[in-house]
């Protein structure tokens, strides 16, 4: 299969998955925010939020640079895999036994306190899943890991379900995440078989060489943290449960939306990482049609988030959440300048300037915490939304310039007018055929928007045919990937 064909494979696939996945989870949401309320589904945030800070923590940059050496021609995957599994192992270990100590600090009651535990528990596979993922990345073949991923968000669901029904309370809602994380991980340990089987390893020559050359990217997930997940701690201490569980019934949704551009830059990455030196014409191909895939998105994703920010808070929430709607609508934004700082910040990693990374998240990191740290008193969940968008606008607008600068790279903008007028045309429909339902508006604004791009050629027939046929005309020299 071709280069294009495999990504657009994989893309499609992966995303469709995803898509579910998200489906399930905000099923999953449903009886939560419903069976828990709105201050008991504040305290599964905040158990969710420790959950990211032991990964942030714990991941020390290995899954990045682990997907990038793996990717290198002529690599020791086996040599490369064994020790870092066995470093993310070591780590999962320490994170495992030092939780309960940890929490023991924040004034949480004892429900929350054994949750944190559990997610510590969680994150034990998590940890172990997310070190594989390089592995099928390299391989083009995340079919695997969206499989793994769509089949942990069912066992959580129907854990969540169980829960419910039986009324189990707050800990089994929480162990959900547990049994999600083991499944996953499961799954994909099983689908890498097929390609390696490979033992862990202890050589602490090649462990100080990967901790020497992850640390960057390990020190910029914690700051991704800080400026990501600690809102919903700040919130936790300053404020009331219920304020948490408001701000995060909107902010849940943007979560799940946001996978996208996560998983698709993890697609194109061992690509960039391959030609970024060596063939920059490819390289630059591919990191502009990356870009213009998510302007294509980001679009209507932001629109609609707008326009049907109540009826996603009434299906996900219900009764008592109407405070999200407002929260949404102004997180829609934050979610748009995720898709563009996710993908500037992945281009500076492959161009092996990611300790200059650092100097543009820690700054993000301090400015989204100190922001917080004065808005969140005074307007709550509203100033926690506003902090949050305004920052990943910054960290948007200083990782792209830091491309320009650093990389010489700048995105081609290609047919960016054409796709911004179809988005506000889309909107000028959604407001002016409001009392419709909202599904009939949903379909037919964006069908709109699509016909708009292909009336505007914002996406070419060529553009088509090079991710459906079997040599796609534009991308046609690419040779496949081992």
């Amino acid at each position: 299969m071709s280069l294009p064909r495999r990504i657009a494979y994989n893309a499609i696939f992966t995303s469709a998955a995803k898509i579910l996945g998200t489906i399930l989870s905000l099923v999953s949401i449903g009886f939560i925010t419903r069976y828990l309320g709105r201050e008991g589904f504040g305290d599964y945030s905040t158990v969710l939020a420790f959950f990211a800070f032991f990964s942030a923590i714990a991941d020390l940059g290995l899954y990045v640079i682990s997907t990038r050496e793996i990717s290198r021609p002529e690599s020791d995957e086996k040599k490369i895999l064994g020790n870092v599994f066995a470093i993310r192992i070591a780590v999962s270990f320490f994170i495992l036994l030092v939780s309960p100590l940890l929490i023991l600090f924040f004034p949480y009651s004892g429900d929350v306190k054994v949750g944190v535990v559990i997610a510590a528990s969680a994150y034990f596979f998590a940890s172990g899943y997310s070190v594989l993922i390089g592995l099928f990345q390299k391989r083009l073949a995340m079919d695997k890991v969206a499989i793994g991923e769509f089949v942990g968000k069912m066992v959580q669901l129907a854990i969540v379900v169980i829960a419910v029904k039986s009324n189990f309370g707050f800990l089994a809602i929480t162990s959900s995440l547990l049994f999600n994380m083991l499944a996953s991980f499961f799954v994909v340990y099983l689908f890498s078989k097929k390609y390696i089987t490979f033992s862990l390893r202890f050589d602490w020559q090649a462990w100080k060489k990967f901790l020497k050359e992850s640390y960057p990217v390990g020190v910029s997930a914690i700051i991704v943290f800080a400026y990501f997940k600690l809102d919903t701690i700040i919130l936790s201490i300053l404020k009331t449960n219920a304020d948490v569980g408001i701000y995060n019934a909107a902010y849940k949704v943007v979560e799940n939306v946001a996978f996208f551009p996560a998983m698709f830059v993890g697609l194109v990455m061992p690509i960039m990482s391959r030609y970024i030196f060596h063939e920059r014409e490819k390289f630059e191909k591919v990191a502009d049609k990356t870009f213009k895939v998510f302007l294509v998105l980001v679009v209507p994703l932001l629109v609609g988030m707008i326009f049907f920010a109540k009826n996603i808070i009434g299906l996900i929430g219900g009764a008592g959440y109407e405070d999200s709607v407002l929260v949404l609508k102004i997180l829609a934004f934050a979610m748009a300048f995720i898709f563009f700082g996710s993908f500037f910040t992945n281009v500076i990693i492959a161009g092996n300037q990611q300790r200059k990374l650092i100097a543009i998240l820690l700054f993000c990191a301090v400015f989204n915490i100190t922001l917080n740290l004065y808005m969140i008193p005074r307007f709550s969940y509203k100033g926690a939304a506003v902090t949050s968008s305004l920052t990943e606008f910054l960290v948007a607008v200083l990782s792209g310039a830091a491309c320009w600068r650093l990389l010489k790279y700048t995105p081609s903008f290609e047919k960016s007018f054409a796709i911004i007028f179809s988005g506000i045309a889309m909107g000028g429909f959604l407001y002016i055929f409001s009392n419709l339902h909202f599904l009939v508006r949903a379909v037919a604004g964006a069908a709109l928007y699509f016909v708009l791009l292909w009336v505007f050629r914002a996406v070419s027939t060529n553009e088509v045919l090079s991710l459906i046929s079997r040599k796609g005309p534009e991308m046609r020299e690419y040779e496949p990937l081992a």
